[in-house]
């Protein structure tokens, strides 16, 4: 007992503690994407593709892929932001896509918010959503819709809460992914 009172305690150097890198200010722009900006969206959204069942795509998105969404989205007049470092590092995005393809639901989107590995547990989501809304409704848009996966997507589910979505329904079983079956939570946020 006497030997591991006077050894010495390990510690993590100042600036890597919890309690002092929590403190640390996290930076960044927040803007429109750019064509630019397209490969590394691209790289934070394969990497859920192939380690999460946030996204139910089982195969990575090419670029090709990811411009077509761009460009479509841009013609649609929908909003698409990143969140982009001091460095120019892409942290997160989000953007909405049209819920349906027929014309009666041009009012209505959906929502997708994604964060870089680096990025996470620092309320980067919390931002990227509340700008997202902000640019929908300057958009003229109506209603989003949140389709988040019922299992192991907590925190998704209550930061679409904080921000007033309200579930309106469930689907179980419609995705099959990792060799399991997936449900989705649908959430929905009135912007009148």
């Amino acid at each position: 007992m006497l030997e591991e009172e006077y050894a010495p305690r390990r510690r993590l150097p100042r600036h890597l503690r919890p309690e002092i890198a929590a403190e640390a200010p996290f930076e960044y722009e927040m803007r429109e994407v750019r064509a630019t900006d397209l490969p590394h969206i691209r790289e934070i959204y394969n990497y859920f593709v192939a380690n999460s069942t946030v996204t139910f795509d089982e195969d990575a998105m090419t670029l090709a892929e990811w411009r077509d969404k761009f460009y479509y989205l841009n013609k649609q007049g929908m909003p698409f932001i990143t969140a982009v470092s001091p460095a120019g590092q892409i942290l997160g995005y989000a953007l909405v896509s049209p819920w349906k393809q027929k014309r009666a639901y041009r009012f209505t989107v959906e929502n997708s918010i994604y964060l870089g590995a680096a990025s996470t547990g620092k309320g980067l989501g919390r931002e990227l959503l509340g700008e997202l809304i902000r640019r929908c409704k300057a958009a003229g848009l109506k209603e989003i819709i949140a389709v988040i996966a019922d299992q192991g997507a907590d925190a998704s589910i209550k930061l679409h809460r904080d921000f007033g979505f309200e579930e309106i329904g469930r689907m179980g079983k419609v995705g099959f992914k990792f060799e399991r079956w997936l449900g989705t939570i649908l959430l929905q946020k009135s912007l009148k």
